[in-house]
């Protein structure tokens, strides 16, 4: 619930800031074109800067340790074998980082396929098999080879340039109509628009959140290319059977590798539940 916050938290911040210039440059829902090009600036701007500010956030949130020079077996073997892996997916090497942490977690992140972060907790490299600790890694390659990270910056900034030009043609409409009648209609304007700018976030996450959890089917999906579905497969269930992990925030939540369920707010999780992976991936007789 908390990421949900920050993540509605941060649009409804571009939104204030939105309204403010808008309020200041006189641009109102008349001028169509105008409205327009200022939604697309203000919608894209906060996804940008998340997406260029991703690695260097995601590794001081979880005070990651950036391996250069492999000090121990186990970071050794972990340096190894992410770079097989992405060879094996045709991708550059992304840089590595250990933090230490119980929760039993790894993401990746970065602005592109050149600029990418794969992060692994001690938790889980402790508590997984190489086996399984593996086809996790292969996960995360996966979510770079797949450009999840900007791919999802974009259908965020346009999903947000969506809410803010819609809520203002609307609320161009109500507020002119009660202009019409007399009354004062800059104050309309703005408390309609902000009201269905919170209504349209909202019904914006869930798309978002939901092309979240189609992107970890394919991010399943390539890991168990890359090195074999029962892999995948035994790692998925190794992860029902340690404790939840807390939910990473911000930015590189997206790219955690599980998820929780439960009645509407499920419409909100960027990951879906453990069991419908693992019946997907059995469901790909493709996949060996």
């Amino acid at each position: 619930m908390m990421r949900i916050l920050l993540f509605l938290a941060t649009n409804m911040a571009v939104l204030i800031v939105f309204n403010i210039i808008l309020s200041l440059t006189g641009i109102r829902a008349q001028d169509a074109s105008g409205l327009l090009i200022m939604a697309a600036l203000f919608g894209f701007s906060g996804s940008l800067i998340s997406l260029f500010l991703s690695k260097t956030m995601a590794l001081r949130s979880v005070n990651g340790q950036v391996i250069e020079q492999p000090r121990t077996e186990q970071e050794r073997w972990l340096l190894n074998t992410v770079s097989i892996q992405a060879r094996d997916a045709n991708i550059p090497m992304p840089t590595v980082a250990i933090y230490h942490s119980a929760d039993v977690n790894a993401f990746a992140t970065g602005a592109s396929k050149n600029n990418s972060l794969v992060a692994v907790s001690t938790g889980l490299l402790n508590a997984m098999t190489k086996d399984e600790a593996e086809a996790v890694l292969a996960h995360e390659i996966s979510h770079i080879q797949n450009g999840d990270m900007v791919t999802m910056t974009l259908l965020q900034g346009v999903l947000n340039t969506f809410v803010i030009f819609i809520s203002r043609l609307i609320a161009n409409v109500v507020a002119s109509n009660r202009n019409d009648n007399g009354e004062s209609s800059s104050g309309i304007y703005f408390l309609v628009s902000m009201v269905l700018e919170v209504v349209f976030g909202f019904l914006a996450s869930m798309i978002a959140m939901w092309f979240s959890r189609y992107r970890e089917y394919r991010a399943d999906a390539g890991s168990a290319h890359l090195v074999g579905k029962q892999k995948m497969i035994a790692a998925l269930r190794r992860l029902q059977q340690l404790h939840e992990p807390q939910q990473m925030e911000g930015q590189f939540a997206a790219f955690a590798i599980n998820g929780k369920r439960g009645g509407l707010a499920s419409l909100f999780l960027s990951h879906p539940p453990l069991e419908k992976r693992i019946e997907a991936l059995q469901k790909s007789d493709s996949l060996n």
